[in-house]
């Protein structure tokens, strides 16, 4: 039994991944920004999967502080983490910026990945072979650093984009400076059928189900035990090459420098 911790589960690709671990029986923790729906979430994939193994937690991701919350506790609560799923992520959102006045695509897709899963480290580190798994996407836009200090305002579509290939980067950082896991940046599929993606451009390409099971094979196959620094691009349906800078040492540097600047790590 794995240990799987899934960011932004309770809806979306990511709830659907966490219903096809469960079905494996594993111990799947689920989060959530609100308590009601991450209870209603974790009764729905018990009774489905026959998995009492389902338990939540609650942080709102735009919160440097909640972040903190939720890995305080999972570190008190769990003995191990095997797999982290780095999935929840926002495009448009009420509001632009997070009380520290950073764009909330930023912090959400970015950010927030960053600091959970160093937070986290001592906890996948326990784990025999652990695997953090990036969500990123086909956009990919350079990144501004005067944008992710918030000190830049860029559109949205723009800064979602750059959000994810700042998440890219920091996956090809991460898998060189952690060895002992297998860390793989995934687009999981162009346009899928889901909120996130409804709410942005009011139409999909593709099932949300084409998300999920990439995800759920990348945790679980096999296949994908050796694959750390690498990215899956599930538009071509194999691993491919990410935006240039993703592969920029310097510009790596840059991004990382300024982003342990703001979470003061």
């Amino acid at each position: 039994m794995k240990t799987i911790l899934i960011t932004g589960s309770t809806d979306g690709i990511g709830k659907l991944t966490a219903l096809k671990l469960a079905k494996d029986q594993h111990e799947v923790i689920l989060h959530g920004r609100n308590q009601e729906k991450l209870n209603t979430t974790i009764t729905e994939l018990k009774e489905k999967t026959n998995n009492d193994y389902i338990k939540g937690y609650v942080a709102d991701l735009s919160s440097f502080g909640s972040i903190q919350k939720m890995t305080d506790q999972l570190k008190e609560e769990l003995s191990k983490i095997d797999i982290l799923i780095n999935n929840a992520g926002v495009f448009k959102s009420r509001n632009q910026q997070n009380e520290d006045q950073l764009d909330l695509r930023f912090v959400v897709n970015y950010l927030a990945p960053f600091l959970l899963t160093n937070q986290l480290h001592d906890l996948i580190k326990k784990s025999n072979s652990p695997r953090v798994i990036n969500l990123s996407s086909a956009a990919q836009s350079p990144v501004s650093l005067n944008a992710l200090i918030g000190k830049e305002i860029v559109p949205a579509q723009q800064t979602y984009a750059q959000s994810k290939l700042a998440l890219t980067m920091w996956s090809f950082y991460l898998a060189k400076q952690w060895d002992f896991a297998n860390v793989i940046a995934v687009n999981p599929g162009s346009l899928l059928n889901t909120k996130m993606v409804q709410e942005a451009y009011g139409q999909h390409w593709s099932s949300a189900d084409k998300g999920a099971s990439i995800l759920y094979d990348l945790a679980s196959s096999n296949q994908y035990a050796n694959s750390s620094g690498k990215y899956f691009d599930n538009d071509k349906g194999k691993f491919s090459q990410a935006h240039t800078d993703a592969y920029d040492d310097n510009k790596i540097h840059q991004l990382i420098a300024a982003t342990k600047s703001i979470l003061s790590v």
